[in-house]
């Protein structure tokens, strides 16, 4: 929508950002600044005083530096755990050569193949 400059002033309360018009306006509506200040206050404080969801509490611990360190450190070690497994499985698999890098989903396919064939050889 295109706004023409013979449009009334009416029209365009909407896009105004003068803060002395908006409380003015705000102040023919019977609302003084400090009210109004009080009425921000207020409304902080009856958030404050309402019980939070469960949800809104774990969003608001999660936001915590040090919930967000314990969790970074826990990870940490679960990644670094992961990994040992990975390499204590790779030494006990029969590659050629020995040496050989392989992918972690390489590592669990050669141990299936791996169980399998001991399986087969306890079978016999």
């Amino acid at each position: 929508m295109m706004l023409s400059p013979d449009q009334a002033e009416a029209d365009l309360s909407w896009t105004q950002s003068d803060p002395e018009t908006l409380l003015s306006g705000l102040k023919s509506a019977g609302c003084s600044s400090e009210e109004l200040a009080e009425s921000d206050e207020r409304a902080n404080k009856c958030r404050a005083d309402q019980p939070l969801s469960r949800e809104e509490k774990r969003r608001r611990r999660r936001a915590t530096a040090k919930y967000r360190s314990a969790h970074a450190t826990r990870e940490r070690i679960r990644v670094e755990a992961f990994n040992v497994a990975f390499a204590e499985l790779r030494k006990l698999l029969p590659t050629l050569p020995p040496d050989k890098k392989l992918s972690k989903i390489e590592i669990l396919r050669l141990a299936i193949c791996y169980i399998s064939y001991l399986n087969h050889v306890l079978d016999v």
